[in-house]
């Protein structure tokens, strides 16, 4: 079975599709999904879904570069949005520079939140790092995250990020772009994680992997990631998805305990 750790079945390109998009996930040998917070608004229609079928769970945060909600989470409303047992991990956080522009000590600040409210919960982190990667490591060392561990989601940095945030306790997830032919970069670091420190996701609606790349992305999808990792690591699939959904059960201990 495969679990896709990283999706958005709230955002309206999937919510009204669900249940024909459970089926495809059931059809594809998916079989539990994680679906991810993004703002403080839009946290309650994430929980509803989490909360609509057994094999669902979801996160709880604010994205890097989100601004919409108009006032910043503190640690105690994180850490009382997580108290749900729906909730896994707190994100998505981290730091985003490649969309904003001019003073970013804000997005710093609302990271070091999210990770004071990961280790207050105890629960993992789900990171977002772009153009930021010094950075982002910099924050979850000095703040104690590998006290609760957690996952780079959608991983496009190098193999030395990718090392540094493994000893720091955390994941590597790779997404679609790793089916992308320019994507050799990424190749290589799929290559030397290893799979005992590795998740797959989707990162749905964006980001569809080949064959499907231009449309919309959904968690079924997440076969042809784990495909391409087996064939980058000279692996039967079933050894990436044995690896990679032991990993997701051992990271997220409450989708583990309710499944």
């Amino acid at each position: 079975m495969l679990v896709d750790s990283h999706c958005h079945l709230d955002f309206p390109e999937l919510r009204g599709e669900l249940p024909a998009l459970l089926e495809r996930m059931t059809a594809n040998g998916v079989t539990h999904a994680l679906t991810i917070s993004t703002t403080l608004a839009g946290f309650p229609g994430v929980l509803e879904v989490a909360r609509s079928r057994p094999n669902l769970w979801c996160t709880a945060g604010v994205h890097p570069d989100e601004r919409r909600d108009g006032r910043e989470a503190s640690v105690e409303e994180l850490v009382a949005l997580a108290a749900d047992p729906k909730v896994v991990a707190i994100g998505e956080t981290g730091l985003d520079y490649f969309r904003v522009e001019g003073d970013t000590g804000w997005q710093r600040e609302r990271f070091r939140v999210h990770v004071r409210a990961a280790r207050a919960c105890g629960k993992p982190l789900v990171i977002h790092t772009r153009e930021a990667a010094a950075d982002t490591l910099a924050i979850l060392e000095e703040e104690g995250a590998r006290e609760v561990g957690g996952v780079m989601h959608c991983f496009t940095e190098s193999a030395e990020v990718a090392e540094a945030a493994m000893r720091l306790g955390f994941l590597i997830s790779f997404s679609g772009i790793v089916t992308f032919k320019n994507a050799q970069a990424l190749k290589d670091v799929a290559r030397r994680v290893p799979l005992e420190r590795m998740l797959v996701e989707t990162d749905s609606p964006y980001l569809a992997p080949v064959p499907h790349r231009g449309r919309t992305n959904e968690p079924s999808f997440v076969r042809h990631v784990a495909e391409e990792i087996a064939r980058l690591k000279e692996v039967p699939l079933e050894a990436v998805a044995e690896a990679t959904t032991r990993n997701f059960f051992a990271l997220f201990r409450g989708a583990r305990a309710a499944a």
